[in-house]
């Protein structure tokens, strides 16, 4: 397999398993990529019986990829560990040149743009730690899926831009400026080598690794870009590779339309509350503060000597999510889908009024019911 003439800069990783009609395209684009600079590719085919290997090695030729190709089959295989090998071996690879290099992995039934790689490490240089993209579904597959699954999306979409928006005011970060966004998809992501170490690679798990490596970024306080701007076309289909994805998903709710949100998509009050906290929480730990617990604690109803241990952790990045796991105020409440358009129209209110310095709370007393700590996080919001 043809390989750059020096160390590359950076090497993308592509887990791989039964994608023979698919591989394809992703290699296409791949090979498509513009103002990147040496780079490398690292196939990990792992328990693949379609065919796939024999499709990857006849596009190696004509394309000039610059690919190391790895075929495992292993009974124990799962989504998180196909990807963290196939993460390690592109470290692996970087290990054999000099200098710092960039790790960055997408989906093999994904396609990404011309300026994939360029935008990443663009992003890169200018301070991040890791970038995340956002992800796209393929038009011809999304338009055979329910037209009800397509409304349930846009709503979605909807709410979480909003929430974003507003969690972007209240607890900026200069690292990760607005516009932002809140996917962590492992069909987009890329990290510099040192980071991707600090971490302790990407966790192994069967599902949601991706979210998990980024949650053990922020832990060592690395610096996470949601870049808007990169956007990755994946794969719209309902029989997916991972038990548990995307596609199990996207199948579970056309058959329980009004099965719950993502945690993500929590009440307003409560996503304005949480983000009000964390701006103050930020700021007493900036100060060195944080150890003074009785700012914070007993507002959130922690006890003591959990308050203590968790003000004791290295990072804020891991203490923030020690604070929301130990705080019955800051629980995970998600939504139901019909819950969904009355709390768009307050979020709208709330982020006009916060953008043009408006009495929000006035604003948002015809559309406040069912949000009963909204006034109080509001409060905070303007307080903290």
């Amino acid at each position: 397999m043809p390989e750059p003439a020096g160390p590359p800069r950076c090497v993308v990783a592509v887990p791989v398993r039964n994608e023979v009609d698919r591989i394809g395209p992703c290699l296409r684009a791949l090979a498509g990529q513009e103002g990147a600079g040496a780079f490398g590719i690292v196939l990990f085919l792992n328990n693949c019986t379609d065919g796939t290997a024999a499709a990857v090695a006849e596009l190696v030729g004509p394309l000039g990829l610059p690919l190391r190709v790895i075929a495992r089959d292993w009974p124990g295989a799962q989504a998180g560990w196909a990807r963290r090998e196939a993460m390690e071996a592109a470290a692996a690879w970087l290990d054999e040149g000099a200098s710092e290099g960039v790790i960055l992995t997408t989906d093999a039934d994904s396609r990404v743009p011309p300026d994939w790689i360029a935008r990443n490490l663009a992003a890169l240089a200018r301070g991040a730690d890791a970038v995340a993209g956002r992800i796209a579904l393929d038009e011809a597959e999304a338009a055979r899926l329910p037209d009800a699954l397509h409304a349930r999306g846009r709503r979605e979409g909807a709410y979480e831009a909003l929430l974003v928006a507003l969690e972007a005011r209240i607890d900026p970060l200069p690292h990760d400026p607005a516009p932002r966004h809140a996917t962590r998809s492992g069909a987009s992501l890329a990290v510099s080598l040192s980071a991707y170490r600090a971490a302790g690679g990407l966790p192994a798990l069967p599902l949601g690794e991706d979210r998990a490596f980024v949650a053990a970024l922020l832990a060592i306080d690395a610096r996470v870009r949601h870049d808007p701007g990169i956007v990755v076309v994946t794969s719209g289909r309902l029989d997916g590779r991972a038990p548990g994805g995307a596609a199990d998903t996207m199948r579970l709710r056309c058959e329980a339309p009004q099965s719950p949100c993502d945690p993500r998509l929590e009440p307003l009050g409560r996503a304005l509350f949480r983000y009000a906290w964390a701006r103050r929480l930020r700021r007493l730990h900036g100060a060195g503060r944080l150890g003074r617990t009785r700012l914070w604690a007993p507002w959130l109803r922690i006890a003591p000597a959990e308050a203590r241990r968790i003000a004791a952790l290295p990072a804020f990045g891991a203490a923030l999510p020690a604070i929301e796991a130990a705080s019955p105020l800051l629980a995970r409440r998600p939504l139901r889908p019909d819950a969904l358009p009355r709390r768009i129209a307050a979020a709208r209110l709330v982020l006009a009024g916060l953008r043009h310095g408006t009495d929000v709370l006035r604003r948002l007393r015809s559309v406040r019911r069912g949000c009963p700590v909204l006034g109080r996080a509001s409060g905070e919001a303007g307080n903290a």
